[in-house]
Formats: structure tokens, sequence, C-alpha cells
């Protein structure tokens, strides 16, 4: 047996059972005469290739079946490997063999794919058969049965031919005679370059004797538009018609490039969605190919890292180019959101997204000091983009191009369930006006605490957060400004965002933390009389709520306390008289749910929610896992009861040898 459960070879009844094993190893295995008198029960694979590299078992059985030996050996079969760089002309995938082959015989290349690479067979080549990625790219040697050299060259290799290889060689019968695996491996060099270069060369250096009339091609690899043309070069010059309009005015090559054999490719102002693999491809005139290499275009972009509460992060970029005076100077995100313009000598504050008004500056004098560098206030995970400083001459033409990743860390703070409160820090050495507004938000709706004027407003938070939060006294003084959450749950998981105004509603400081609340586990014994669900929150909630208990998977309600009292018609069947809840819960703010007799199938997920007018308040999760019983009789008669989650023993271990 192999380790894929499928059966090898068979022998029994004194012979070989073809008709039992498998299909892939019909006419490939072979077992020794007499094998039960010699022992000698070693088993012979013709033509292993890498697929049947696997572990096998061999198992001796009595005539009932019983196992009287076993044992496994493991099978590992080495591929040869051909590894090239690109741009040669051609490749070769070596087979040579000292086995004598009938002239009638067929050899036949696959790649894994199951695609034909090349046929031989009745004494010539089969170039119908193959598959057309490999027409007029395959040669075989003359005479290859003769000299048993059944190598195959494949022309014009790149990273698309990485794959493994299979020569098999038939009888006129069909029987494979002969086979072996040669396994591809193309190279592709990367070309490195940081974002902000004014350019950088993809290379191809060539010693081929070039025609005048061929033409020579550079596409890219594109996720969407696959193979778009980068560069053409024909009749003796570019063909910018030709190539994409996203490499327009931005590609170059030497002149006389079929003389000297350069076939390198110039592009400007490279950024990471240049990022791809160029192919270089040179025709005749024919339309057949000479030559091809790949090159792989990698730019890096810088990434600048600030916690959540700097009052500021710079983007950098500066540059030794010559800039002139009428430059223009754009930072995005997108195409079309605009972070900062710089135009006509000075900054255009109405061309920018409102998302980065009185948010963003520039040096003085950018053009002269060569300092393009971006400074952004306030920044939050919000802000996290990949910016794109672009440079423009008066005519519109691009003169400098740079990206800088933008990446803002929010501080995490995680609570176990069961806490009283939990604080979101928030401290600040900035000094801060008396008259400065403190504001707590989820959401650009939700309030979560306002403090103004010297006070708190409670009349402006969000009805989810009444009671529930607090701020330290001389917040403004002592630069403290972090929020104290009671009763915290699952359902205040958010990211939570601190900012001070001015009088003028000038943003003075901002700063962002994320709540992360464990959900409560609740374990209790099948058997046992009850367990409770707890949830505790604020007291003296408004006697017009709604509570309710309900089972997450299902929906099914568990109990609903609405209008001072139980609504047990309103409850799933499954939990009729099962279910209770504290008297005065909304004085003492205890909405702990006790469920009766629980059993294994209780365990799941169940969620509280408390609501107002049809407004979700109050939450909390709670995870209940039920931990079954079973029961267990010895030998003796007596049946012993053990939890099945804590001892894992097997059950025959309770019973005598």
């Amino acid at each position: 047996m192999d380790s894929d459960k499928r059966k090898v070879h068979v022998y029994e009844n004194g012979s070989d059972q073809p008709e039992e094993q498998h299909e892939a190893y019909r006419g490939r295995t072979k077992m020794k005469r007499n094998l039960l008198k010699t022992g000698d029960l070693s088993l012979t694979l013709k033509y292993p290739t890498d697929w049947d590299t696997k572990t096998y078992s061999c198992s001796v059985y009595s005539r009932w079946k019983m196992i009287q030996m076993k044992t496994q050996v493991e099978l590992k079969v080495r591929v040869d490997e051909v590894e090239v760089n690109p741009g040669l002309e051609s490749v070769q995938l070596p087979f040579k063999t000292t086995l004598h082959l009938p002239e009638e015989v067929k050899v036949e290349w696959m790649d894994k794919n199951n695609r034909k690479v090349h046929m031989y067979e009745n004494g010539s080549d089969q170039p119908e058969e193959q598959h057309q990625v490999y027409r007029d790219r395959t040669q075989m040697n003359e005479d290859l049965l003769k000299t048993g050299d059944l190598s195959l060259t494949l022309k014009y290799p790149t990273d698309g031919d990485n794959r493994t290889y299979t020569c098999t060689v038939y009888s006129r019968e069909g029987n494979i005679l002969l086979k072996k695996q040669v396994e591809l491996k193309v190279r592709v060099p990367q070309v490195e370059v940081d974002s902000g270069v004014e350019s950088v060369q993809l290379p191809f250096n060539t010693t081929l004797h070039l025609p005048e009339d061929a033409k020579v091609e550079w596409r890219d690899r594109y996720y969407y538009y696959n193979n778009r043309k980068v560069h053409v070069y024909e009749n003796g010059s570019d063909q910018p018609e030709e190539q994409d309009q996203f490499y327009r005015d931005r590609t170059k090559m030497n002149e006389d490039l079929l003389k000297t054999g350069d076939l390198s490719l110039t592009m400007k102002y490279p950024t990471d969605g240049d990022n791809s693999t160029y192919t270089c491809t040179v025709y005749s005139r024919e339309g057949n190919i000479l030559l091809k290499k790949q090159v792989e275009l990698k730019v890096r972009v810088p990434q600048v890292e600030v916690d959540s509460g700097v009052e500021s992060v710079q983007l950098p970029f500066n540059t030794t180019l010559h800039l002139p005076e009428d430059a223009k100077v754009e930072w995005k995100i997108s195409s079309y959101t605009k972070v900062h313009v710089y135009e006509n000598g000075s900054d255009q504050p109405e061309k920018q997204h409102q998302a980065y008004r009185d948010r963003t500056k520039m040096n003085e004098d950018l053009l002269k000091t060569g300092d393009l560098s971006l400074t952004l206030k306030y920044p939050t995970d919000g802000d996290n983009y990949t910016y794109t400083c672009t440079v423009y001459s008066r005519e519109g033409n691009i003169l400098l191009k740079k990206q800088v990743e933008l990446k803002v860390r929010v501080p995490q703070v995680e609570v176990e369930s069961g806490v009283e409160s939990v604080q979101l820090p928030f401290n600040t050495t900035f000094h801060l006006p008396e008259d400065a507004k403190v504001e707590w938000k989820i959401s650009s709706y939700t309030k979560v605490h306002v403090y103004e004027n010297g006070s708190d407003q409670p009349e402006e938070q969000h009805q989810v957060y009444k009671d529930r939060t607090k701020m330290n006294e001389d917040l403004l003084k002592t630069g403290d400004l972090s929020l104290t959450l009671k009763y915290p749950t699952d359902g205040d998981n958010s990211t939570y965002t601190c900012t001070v105004y001015s009088r003028e509603r000038n943003i003075l400081l901002k700063k962002q933390v994320e709540l992360k609340f464990t959900v409560c586990r609740v374990e209790v014994e099948e058997g046992a009389e009850s367990v409770q669900l707890p949830f505790k929150t604020t007291q003296n909630l408004p006697e017009d709520v709604k509570v309710e208990w309900w089972e997450v998977s299902s929906y099914h309600k568990l109990h609903v306390y609405e209008n001072g009292s139980d609504q047990p018609e309103e409850q799933h069947q499954d939990y009729r008289d099962r279910t209770k809840m504290n008297e005065d819960l909304l004085k003492t703010g205890d909405l702990s749910l006790t469920l009766k007799h629980p059993t294994e199938r209780n365990s799941g997920e169940y969620r509280c929610g408390v609501y107002r007018k049809n407004i979700w308040i109050r939450g909390k999760t709670v995870q209940l896992k039920v931990k079954g019983r079973v029961q267990v009789q010895d030998q003796t008669g007596d049946i012993r009861n053990r939890s099945s989650s804590i001892d894992p023993t097997p059950l025959m271990a309770d019973q005598s040898v």
C-alpha cells in the first residue's frame, strides 16, 4: 500500500493479483519468485518519478487476515534540475540512455500540466500534436534512437516555463520502456530601486547578431490587462503609438540598439505601480522569435511609522534635481484625492481634499532647496495610505515622482471580562488653553464623552455611554485626557478618537485608542442545577427599556423583560420555565440571566441587548460551555460519572485486562 491507501502490489494464493492493484501501478511492479520461501518480499517499481515519492507499507497476513509482519519504506525520487538565466537563446533538458531502443518507439515530452511539449514517432517529429505554447520552440537531436540522446532543446526560456518536464519512451504496443523527469528553473534577475529616483534601467545586453529589420518589444505582466506594451522599436525607430498609455513619455531605449546589442529599457519616474515582470522579445521580419529575456522590477516605497497622538508627521522627499521656478508640486493618495498642491509660488488650499484642509504644510522656498517634504497634522489610522508626490513642468510634463507610505500605529487596550472599568489613556505635554474642548468619539456621529467650558457635557453624549464615562479633574492643566469607561463589554469594542479643539474649532490635538474586550466565558458541568450568564451595568436604567437575552446561532429568545415584568410568551419553548432574572434589575443594573438544568446542547454563544425606543443602548456576549458527562460501567457493575471534557482517557482503560 502507498501512503494514499492505494494498493501497489498484491501477492496471494501463490501468485500476483494484478486486478487488485491501483491503475497507477499497473505494469510497473514486480516481486521475486518463491518470495515466501526466500523471505525476500522486496518490490521492484519501474519508471519511478517524483509522483511516486511516498511512504510504502508491506503487510503479511495469515489465512485468518491477522497481520503477522509489517514494514514501511519511504521512496524519494530525485529530479534533475536545470537552472539558467533569462535571455539565453535556448536551454537543454538532458536525457541520455544506454538502453537499446527499437526503431518504432515513441518519445514524448510532457509538462506537469499534461501538455505535450514535443512528440517523436515513426522516425520523425510530430509538431501537430504538441501544445501551442511550445510550437516552434522545441528540438530533439537527429538519430536520437541510435545515439540514446533523448534530450530536449527549448528555445527562448522564460519563468513561464518553470516546471517539471517528463520524457516517456513507449514501445509499439504502448508499454513504457523508459521514463525521466527534469525540472527547469529560469532565474529572473531583479532590479530594485527606491521610490523617488528619476529613472530605472531594465538591463538586456546580447552578443547575438541582430538583423537590421528586427522588431524589439518590451511588455509587462499586469493583473488585469496581461502583457501591456511598454515600448516598441521597429523599422529603425520607436513606435510610441503602439505602447500602452500608462507608459507614454516614460520609456527610452538606446540608439543603434540592434548594432550594439544593448536592448535595455529606461523607465522614468518609477513607482510601486510599476512593480512587475517585464519581458523583452526580439522578432525577425517574419515574426519569428530571435531572443527573449525577462527582468523583474521592484520599487521600494519608504514607510513612515508614528504613534497616534503625535502633533504631526513628516513625509520626506528631498531632491538635488534643479527645479524650475514655475514647477507644480502635488501630493496625492489617489487619482482624485489631492492632499496638498503648490503652484505659482504658493499653496493652493482650494484644490486639496476637505479631509486635509488646515492639516498640511510644505516648507518655504521648496523649489530652491529641493525639500518637497509634506507635514501632516493630527495623523490617525484613517490617514494610512501611500502618498505620491509628483513634480510637473509648466507644460504638464512629469519631472519627478516619489511615494511614501504612512503607517499610524493605534495603541490597543485589552481587558478581561468582569472588570468594573477600563481606562483609554491619553497624556500630553502640549499646553492646552483653558477654553479648549475635548471630545471622545467612536464615529463621526457617536459622541462618547464631551468636556467643554470647564465641565462635562453629558447631554451631548450618546445614550449608550450615559453614566458610564469619566474624565479627570483639571484635565487641561495636567494634560491627562484619559477616559474611564465603566462596565465594559464586547459591545464596546471599537477605535476611540479623542480630539482637542480650540475655541475657534481648530484641531489642536488628536489621538486614537483601540479597545478590545475579551468575550465572557462560563463553564459548567451537565447536571448542575443552574448556571448564570453574568451582565452588570450602570444602575437606575430607564423604566421604559427592554432587556432581551437570545441564542446567537439560532436567534431563539431565552428571556424577555419589558414594561416592568418578564414576558414568557416571547421566549422559545426550549427555555420555558428554565430562565430567571433578578428583581429590581433596572435599579441594580444586574441583568444577569440564570439558566436552569443546563445540558450539553446549551453550549454556545448568548447575547443580551438593552433597548430604549428600539435603540440599542447596552449589550454583552457570553460564551457558555456545558461539559457533558459520560457513564462508565466496570466489571463489578458499578456506574461512575466523569466529565468528558476533563478526562480524555479511553473507556477501554476502565476495563480489566
